[in-house]
């Protein structure tokens, strides 16, 4: 990313004077012009879900990569009113590649991946004020700081990589800005949205500290779990010198732990017994455990488990539903949402009403529910053809 055209301020927008009545609001919202930080973590959101946890990163994975795989259409309007689909257009070509280090569908990914970690996106329009951008570029939500405004709407955002910071204004009465932050609902924030990882987290630190049990016990499956007794006599228990006890220790930790040592008998001095210490699976009920956490990481995203290799409640009959309720659910509202956003921000630049769509017919995943419309099309006697062909998105026949 260019550093240059990163940190490329924008002049301060004409302000106008605002109604009186905005007056009685100013003791509910943070004070004008100060800095508003996030209450969380977002580098602790991306180590311990994204690069520790397998369940959320394969769940982060599955749905930023299918709603980056889908082509985006362009529609404008015609003068009659009726809507016209638009096969080329400058919005389009820098959709197709927002910078030189990102094509279209890396750009999309990313987009996802951060709005899914972290409930919040910032993308900068690059370019000279007032014209339309000439790249998109991804900024990193936890470098990005919302700076209060007056009446609920931001004053600016402020980017900052190391000692380099750059303040990005925001219009006080059309929120107009070269900063577009999407973000998640949150009941409790007027600034930041909410992530699913934080509502999964204590789920995520469970299906963690099971993952990190399990390294555990591998890497100590040939140590006996249970104690050595010294005895001196008949019935009477002694005691080793320190001598004795630390080579005893090494020796079990060189000789009998690791996988590398597993089935290695254990040898016993005169004077030592073993004493079994073990728990029993059902007392644990570990596995049950970590099943248990892994589905709520999973429901947290909106993934059916059944497509992460979760055992258990499996809600669908087979996977072709899972996955039809993964794209109905989770990815079809994620996608619509951040495109009708990314539209209603991008088309002021052109002075044209735009709106952009994903191309559904393309998601393979949604064939089923395409089939049964089409299906209740055919039987639908009292439609003419051009009003069938109008309710499946194509125009009216051609002759």
């Amino acid at each position: 990313m260019r550093l240059k055209g990163l940190f490329q301020t924008q002049q301060p927008q004409r302000k106008a004077s605002l109604p009186s009545w905005y007056g009685a609001l100013q003791s509910y919202v943070q004070s004008p012009g100060q800095p508003v930080w996030s209450g969380r973590n977002y580098a602790k959101f991306a180590e311990e879900a994204y690069r520790r946890n397998v369940i959320a990163y394969r769940a982060i994975t599955l749905i930023a990569k299918g709603a980056a795989s889908v082509p985006v259409l362009m529609y404008g309007r015609e003068a009659d009113g009726a809507r016209q689909e638009i096969a080329s257009h400058p919005l389009l070509a820098l959709l197709s590649r927002p910078n030189p280090m990102q094509n279209g569908s890396a750009f999309w990914e990313a987009l996802y991946v951060y709005r899914l970690l972290s409930g919040n996106v910032f993308i900068q329009a690059a370019g000279p004020g007032g014209e339309a951008p000439r790249e998109l570029h991804l900024l990193r939500p936890d470098r990005v700081q919302v700076i209060a405004g007056r009446f609920g709407m931001p004053q600016a955002y402020r980017y900052r990589v190391g000692e380099e910071t750059a303040d990005f204004p925001v219009d006080p009465i059309t929120g107009a800005s070269r900063i577009l932050h999407l973000k998640d609902f949150h009941p409790m924030d007027d600034w930041y949205g909410l992530s699913p990882v934080e509502a999964a987290a204590y789920s995520i630190d469970q299906h963690n500290q099971s993952a990190a049990w399990n390294q555990s016990l591998l890497q100590n499956g040939a140590r006996p779990t249970g104690a050595l007794v010294v005895k001196m006599g008949e019935g009477a228990t002694g005691q080793l010198s320190e001598d004795q006890y630390w080579r005893i220790k090494q020796q079990m930790d060189e000789q009998f732990s690791g996988a590398a040592n597993a089935g290695r008998p254990l040898l016993l001095e005169g004077g030592l017994d073993w004493r079994e210490m073990s728990l029993s699976p059902k007392d644990m009920d570990f596995m049950e455990a970590r099943h248990a956490a892994a589905r709520d990481i999973a429901l947290a995203f909106g993934v059916p488990p059944q497509l992460l290799g979760i055992p258990g409640d499996n809600t669908y009959a087979n996977l072709v539903e899972a996955r039809l309720a993964l794209w109905e659910q989770t990815i079809l509202p994620l996608m619509n949402g951040t495109l009708e956003a990314l539209a209603g921000w991008l088309a002021p630049f052109y002075g044209e009403a735009l709106r952009l769509e994903g191309d559904t017919d393309e998601i393979s995943a949604l064939a089923p529910r395409r089939e049964s419309v089409w299906e209740r099309l055919q039987k639908a006697d009292f439609l003419s053809d051009d009003e069938k062909r109008a309710a499946v998105g194509y125009g009216a026949r051609e002759f």
